[in-house]
């Protein structure tokens, strides 16, 4: 996105935005439904074991089917808020006020996810299209009483907006597919939102930052104190950054993303297995010149929990993954037996073992040590090599600074190596500051174990007002139960982190697996 709307880089791309202006919406949606055949979910009347494969012009209907049902699958905005009344042990007293909210996917025309033209197809991902926000409330009387309630919401973006007037698809899937595919979808879906393109969205509306800023943003920004153009010779797919005291922390790994990627017949997202990565350190206020760039292990870490200095060191801590998970497995590929391998742990004594291949999305935390004095590099997992996690938090009174507690959600590796799609079991929290009792080269880790068929999402750190220790608070997360379809949010004490939840409040329909969560204090 940003190869195509940086128009001081791009010029030949504002001059084609220019003209794409004038083509009508009727024009275009005349030439989608000539063009493409947007096909249907097939009906099932059984859940397929998710290893069976049932390919159909390149692409897997049973993925497609696992990607659209059970709790991956979308649901319906309930239209007004719900007091929640069913609840199992209570609110702590000296729980915050504020709003729980939770994004994820949530697709608006689910039948219509495969669309095929002479270019070849196309099919959604799960990191694609129309999303949705999941809020839980949690407001107190004068007199000491909780009111809770739940509402979810569509984001009204503008794309979503013009689907929804039109009552069916009018974006063409454009992550995954045929290169040639890809590109004609882009241009396309180019044409339906030129005049009214957004980059960032708040809950309201579009959001600009009151006119400071035109370009996307990493999906985890921090506050905008400065712009600087770092002066990539090609766009950089970079997801999280990180902020020390002093310094800004740029993650420079070799996953590439553009349109002009398609003209070479590649992926339009593209990780370098055998590239470099780098990390760069940049002062709060300088630029492009001011960057100190360190070479690293070549990973594609998505994460990041925390950066903080330590003397002549700048300490970054993240969730290391040395493949990426967009765009997902090759076009051409063998599915199953992808998936089976990139999420499982690795075996490095097997005798197929290959290494840009076998557990590159098995996700672990690792930490970096990057000397401004030596120009040295330190850098290794933190915990042991068995468990996957990622979407890491923290007391975020600590970011930036030295920090004795992490928390991720524990990857359900095996069900996750079925189904191309995580799910996560646990949760579990990092102790940086202690040593493991058997391994005394990686960090003190307590889980928090859900029962079985149990699984989470939107894991977030809730901090107590006037704690006095970094773990004073509540982890809180959706969790969804698939034996009885039952979603509900838990709050679990942080101090007593493996003991049942302090609370857990049933919701009034399920909530699909998602993303990221925030909390924010009332």
């Amino acid at each position: 996105v940003q190869s195509l709307l940086a128009g001081q880089k791009y010029p030949l791309m504002q001059e084609i935005s220019k003209a794409l202006k004038s083509v009508s919406s009727s024009l275009l949606q005349r030439f989608i439904d000539s063009a493409y055949n947007f096909s249907k979910l097939p009906v099932l009347n059984e859940i397929f074991d998710a290893t069976e494969v049932f390919v159909t012009n390149q692409f897997d209907k049973k993925e497609l089917a696992t990607l659209l049902q059970g709790n991956f699958g979308p649901v319906n905005e309930i239209g007004v808020a719900v007091l929640l009344k069913q609840l199992v042990g209570e609110v702590p007293e000296d729980f915050p006020e504020g709003v729980y909210i939770r994004n994820g996917p949530n697709p608006l025309n689910p039948t219509q996810t495969s669309a095929n033209s002479i270019l070849g197809s196309t099919s959604y991902t799960h990191y694609e299209g129309q999303g949705m926000l999941h809020a839980t409330y949690f407001n107190k009387s004068s007199g000491g009483e909780w009111t809770i309630s739940y509402l979810n919401k569509y984001v009204h973006s503008d794309t979503f907006e013009l689907e929804r007037q039109k009552s069916k698809g009018n974006f063409i899937p454009a992550a995954y597919g045929k290169p040639y595919a890809i590109l004609a979808a882009f241009v396309l879906n180019m044409v339906s939102t030129i005049q009214n393109l957004t980059l960032l969205y708040i809950v309201e509306g579009p959001y600009n930052i009151n006119g400071a800023w035109n370009q996307p943003f990493t999906s985890h920004p921090k506050k905008l104190l400065h712009k600087v153009d770092l002066k990539f010779e090609e766009s950089r797919f970079i997801h999280d950054i990180g902020v020390t005291t002093r310094y800004n922390i740029v993650m420079d790994n070799p996953l590439r993303f553009g349109i002009s990627r398609i003209l070479l017949q590649k992926q339009i997202f593209d990780h370098d297995m055998n590239g470099k990565a780098r990390i760069g350190i940049m002062p709060r206020f300088g630029n492009a010149d001011s960057v100190r760039w360190f070479d690293v292990e070549n990973h594609c870490s998505y994460h990041l929990i925390n950066c903080f200095e330590d003397g002549n060191e700048v300490v970054i801590r993240g969730c290391r993954t040395l493949g990426s998970v967009i765009p997902g497995a090759p076009h051409n590929a063998d599915k199953s037996e992808w998936y089976r391998r990139v999420f499982l742990a690795p075996d490095k004594n097997s005798e197929d073992f290959d290494p840009s291949l076998d557990g590159i999305l098995f996700s672990r935390p690792y930490e970096w040590r990057l000397n401004l004095e030596s120009g040295t590099t330190k850098e290794g997992y933190l915990t042991s090599e068995e468990v996957a996690m990622d979407f890491p938090v923290i007391n975020e009174n600590f970011i930036g600074v030295r920090n004795k507690y992490g928390y991720t959600q524990v990857v359900d590796s095996v069900a996750t190596s079925k189904t191309g799609l995580f799910k996560y079991k646990m949760i579990a929290k990092m102790n940086f500051d202690v040593r493991d009792k058997e391994n005394k080269s990686l960090i003190s880790v307590e889980y928090h174990a859900l029962q079985e068929n149990q699984f989470c999402s939107g894991v977030q750190f809730v901090a107590k007002k006037n704690g006095n220790d970094e773990d004073d608070g509540w982890i809180i997360t959706y969790v969804h139960d698939e034996g009885t379809n039952i979603s509900q949010v838990y709050i679990i004490d942080a101090k007593r982190f493996s003991e049942e939840p302090t609370a857990k409040i049933t919701l009034p329909q399920r909530v699909p697996y998602g993303f990221h969560g925030n909390f924010f204090y009332k």
